[in-house]
């Protein structure tokens, strides 16, 4: 386990010969950007005295991910007021009392609060945990809903234990595999969910009786991830068998194409970027950082990315989220040993925030990477 009060992280902006008051006005910059720029910037919006959102401004709703990013990124800012904002509007709103899915959070509902599903996507309750916990050592706890730890091991407990004692509904992990689940109930996974390095900490801040299950599922997720990613291109489905094969099965609700390099599946390299930055354990997953920089530089320098088979196949036309591409590709430079690591971090450098509809899940993506390259994605 690494240090957790004593330790530094890598500013690889500085790495590459950024001077750091350059890193500090981009970043006011970004976030200015991202959280009070005009209507065709910014993604959060305030509402009345005490309450704001993140608006997916592909979709126009908001997403237990948004919600969830919101508060991540707010605690890593120290944006208290903006973080508990975000807070009170999910848990208005989003957070559900009674009925199968009761202690889960909505994963989307209209801007106006009005609910657009009843069942919730996990890598919401994850970083709402994880935020929360975070929250609460940077802050303190507060009264009701701001005490913050006690909020976080509430999600974890029905995480793990929804089923038991009477209590209906399904957990978000298998209980035997130690594996996060697409949805609760279901028999499959997505490699871009499975976050080892919030599952350490779990394992220090949830209920004592949990935490020995959450130690074993970062180590379990560390092992997924080395099988889940291609062996040449580095590239991982974006929903999967948990044997880590690609998930080609048909799912209920959609008859999309869940098998190949894309969308959610663009988050995975810059977990195994974060995750071996915070505690250094490489079970084989850090090998596909390397493969994935490879295989994308190429049109990372002609400026258009694609759909891919996982290997490497083009699938279908531009890709939709390029500025998420580089973004994450980038900060798997945290893990990569390659000697592309620093041409990613210095192209990413370049990029300017995404404009347009479209602008929601790249930029997130990319507020994420440049705090995780300049050293202020940390541990609190």
């Amino acid at each position: 386990m690494a240090d957790l009060t004593n330790r530094t992280y890598r500013n690889m902006f500085a790495e590459i010969g950024i001077p750091q008051e350059e890193i500090d006005r981009k970043l006011e910059e970004i976030v200015r950007t991202f959280f009070y720029g005009g209507e065709e910037e910014r993604i959060y919006h305030p509402v009345g005295e005490d309450m704001g959102y993140l608006m997916d401004t592909g979709n126009n709703d908001a997403r237990t991910e948004g919600m969830s990013y919101g508060m991540m990124m707010c605690v890593q800012l120290d944006m208290k007021e903006e973080f508990d904002r975000i807070w009170k509007w999910s848990k208005t709103y989003m957070y559900m009392t009674e009925g199968w899915n009761e202690g889960y959070f909505a994963w989307s509902c209209g801007t106006d609060g009005s609910r657009n599903a009843n069942g919730p996507a996990p890598d919401g309750e994850e970083f709402y945990a994880m935020a929360l916990f975070f929250a609460s050592h940077r802050w303190g706890d507060g009264e009701g809903i701001f005490n913050y730890s006690q909020q976080a091991r509430e999600i974890l407990r029905a995480c793990l234990h929804k089923g038991e004692n009477g209590r209906q509904g399904h957990p978000m992990w298998n209980r035997d595999n130690h594996q996060i689940l697409f949805v609760p109930g279901c028999d499959h996974t997505d490699p871009s969910y499975h976050l080892p390095h919030f599952y350490e900490l779990f394992a220090l801040w949830a209920d004592e009786e949990d935490r020995a299950f959450w130690k074993e599922a970062a180590r379990a997720s560390r092992e997924y991830l080395a099988r889940a990613c291609h062996p040449v291109t580095g590239l991982n489905a974006e929903y999967a068998e948990f044997d880590g094969s690609p998930m080609s099965r048909p799912i209920p609700w959609t008859r999309d194409r869940h098998d190949w390099f894309y969308s959610d599946a663009y988050r995975t390299v810059a977990n195994i970027g974060l995750d071996y930055e915070w505690f250094g354990v490489d079970a084989g997953q850090r090998a596909a950082a390397d493969r994935i920089q490879k295989f994308l530089i190429e049109d990372c320098r002609k400026g258009v990315y694609h759909i891919y088979e996982l290997d490497g196949r083009l699938a279908g036309d531009a890709a939709l989220h390029p500025v998420g591409i580089t973004a994450t590709t980038a900060q798997g430079s945290l893990a990569a040993e390659g000697e592309l690591a620093r041409e990613w971090v210095e192209r990413f450098w370049k990029l300017p925030l995404r404009t347009g509809d479209r602008r929601y899940y790249d930029n997130c993506l990319y507020i994420f990477a440049f705090l995780a390259l300049s050293g202020r994605y940390r541990i609190w």
